[in-house]
C-alpha cells in the first residue's frame, strides 16, 4: 500500500529538511526507505545502530550521497544543533529526511534554531481512504481492529492480539519510560485501562484522580505524556472564546481503534475522529490550511460530535450514529442556527437522504473517499 505523504514529502525535500514523526510501528522508517529508491545515492543512518551512530557522529558518508536519512537521532546528544550545521554547510544536492518519535514534535512546538529550515509531517495509522478500501470487510477491520500496518496486513485474529500485546508493553517499556520515571508506569499502564474503556467521552480529571488515587495536576500530565506519545488525541470543545474552550473537559479518542474497548458505537465514533485528525494535518501539511477539530456540547447537554472550524467559524458539524436512520434534532437545530453544513454518519445504510443543509451518510463510504473533497 502506497503512503499518501510519499508525493508531499517528496516534494518538500526539494525546498527544506523534512520530518516525519507519528506512532510507533505505524510505517515512519518504512516510508523513509520508500522515499529512498527515488534517488541515487541515499543513506539510510539509525542512531540505535552503533555502526550508524560512528558514522553520523564523524559525518562520513560519501560525499556523492543525495539523500540522508535519520532515524532516532534525537537520542543524539545536541541533535538540534547538528542537523542546523549539516542543512546549513551541504551540498545543494543534498537532502535530509528525519524519522523520529514524539520528541520531533515536542520539539516543534517548542521552536529552536531549527525553525525556517524544516518541514513536519505526520504519519498515522491508515484510514479507510488511504488504504484504497473498496471492501466492507477491509473497512470494517480498520474500524474494528486497526489502521497500523502490521495487524491491517494480518491474517488472523490471534496476530492481531499478539501485535497489539507487543505494542502495549512495547509503548509502556521503551516509550513512556523516556518520558516518566519507573515508578510511575505503573499508574500510567493503569490510566491507559482507564481511558480505553472511556473513549468519546469527556475527560473527568477529578475521577480519574480519584481512581488512581493521584493528584488531577498529576493526570493532566500523565495525559500529556500520552498524547505527545501519540499514543492519544485529545479534542476541545468548541466555542468562539477560544480561551474558554480550553477550560472545558476535551474528549480522547486512540488513534489505534483496536485499543477500544468500548462498544460498536465508540469504535465507530473513534475510527472517524481518527479520519478526520488524518484530514487536519494532511490539510496544513500538504495545502498550508488550517483548520481545526472540535466537538459542541451546551449547557442543557446537547452534544455534536465533531465540529471543524477554520479562523474559528465553523464550517461542518459530523454525527456519528451506530443504527439511527433519523435525523438528530441536535444537528438540526445547531446546523440550522449557524448556518453550516452537517453531515450524520450512519453504519451500513443503504439510502443516503438530505434535509436543508444535513446529509445523512453511509459511515463507510464517507470513510473510504478523501475527506478533503467530501467536506468541501
Amino acid at each position: 500500500m502506497k503512503r499518501i505523504k510519499e508525493d508531499v514529502v517528496l516534494r518538500d525535500l526539494k525546498k527544506k529538511m523534512v520530518f516525519i514523526t507519528g506512532p510507533r510501528q505505524v510505517g515512519k522508517t518504512w516510508l523513509a526507505k520508500k522515499i529512498a529508491e527515488k534517488f541515487s545515492y541515499p543513506v539510510y543512518l539509525n542512531f540505535d545502530r552503533l555502526a550508524d551512530r560512528n558514522i553520523i557522529q564523524s559525518e562520513s558518508w560519501l560525499p556523492n550521497t543525495d539523500l540522508l536519512i535519520f532515524d532516532e537521532i534525537h537520542k543524539m546528544k545536541g541533535w538540534k544543533n547538528y542537523l542546523k550545521g549539516i542543512f546549513d554547510t551541504k551540498e545543494p544536492y543534498l537532502k535530509i529526511l528525519v524519522t523520529g518519535s514524539a520528541r520531533l514534535e515536542t520539539f516543534h512546538k517548542s521552536g529552536d534554531s531549527l525553525a525556517g529550515r524544516y518541514f513536519l509531517h505526520h504519519l498515522l495509522p491508515f484510514t479507510p481512504y488511504e488504504a484504497a478500501a473498496t471492501s466492507q470487510t477491509l473497512i470494517n477491520k480498520i474500524i474494528t481492529e486497526s489502521g497500523f500496518p502490521e495487524p491491517l496486513l494480518a491474517e488472523t485474529d490471534q496476530d492481531i492480539k499478539k501485535w497489539r500485546n507487543f505494542y502495549i508493553s512495547g509503548l509502556v517499556r521503551d516509550d513512556i519510560s523516556d518520558f516518566s520515571s519507573l515508578s510511575k508506569n505503573r499508574e500510567l499502564e493503569l490510566l491507559l485501562e482507564l481511558l480505553r474503556q472511556n473513549v468519546c467521552s469527556p475527560v473527568s480529571y477529578s475521577s480519574l484522580s480519584k481512581n488512581l488515587q493521584i493528584s488531577p495536576n498529576t493526570v493532566k500530565s500523565y495525559l500529556e505524556i500520552l498524547e505527545a506519545l501519540y499514543i492519544v488525541f485529545r479534542i476541545s470543545p468548541y466555542s468562539n472564546n477560544i480561551a474558554r474552550s480550553l477550560l472545558k473537559s476535551p474528549k480522547l479518542y486512540f488513534y489505534d481503534t483496536g485499543m477500544v474497548l468500548g462498544n460498536a458505537g465508540q469504535k465507530l465514533e473513534n475510527a472517524v475522529a481518527v479520519s478526520l485528525k488524518d484530514y487536519t494535518f494532511r490539510q496544513y501539511e500538504e495545502m498550508g490550511e488550517t483548520c481545526h477539530l472540535s466537538y459542541i456540547r451546551t449547557k442543557e447537554k446537547k452534544e455534536i460530535d465533531f465540529c471543524l472550524h477554520k479562523d474559528n467559524k465553523p464550517y461542518l458539524f459530523i454525527e456519528v450514529k451506530n443504527s439511527d436512520n433519523n435525523f438528530s434534532k441536535t444537528l438540526i437545530a445547531f446546523s440550522r442556527k449557524y448556518q453550516v453544513k452537517a453531515v450524520q454518519l450512519v453504519d451500513n445504510i443503504k439510502h443516503e437522504r438530505f434535509l436543508d443543509n444535513i446529509t445523512l451518510r453511509n459511515l463507510s463510504n464517507f470513510l473510504a473517499h478523501d475527506l478533503a473533497d467530501t467536506i468541501l
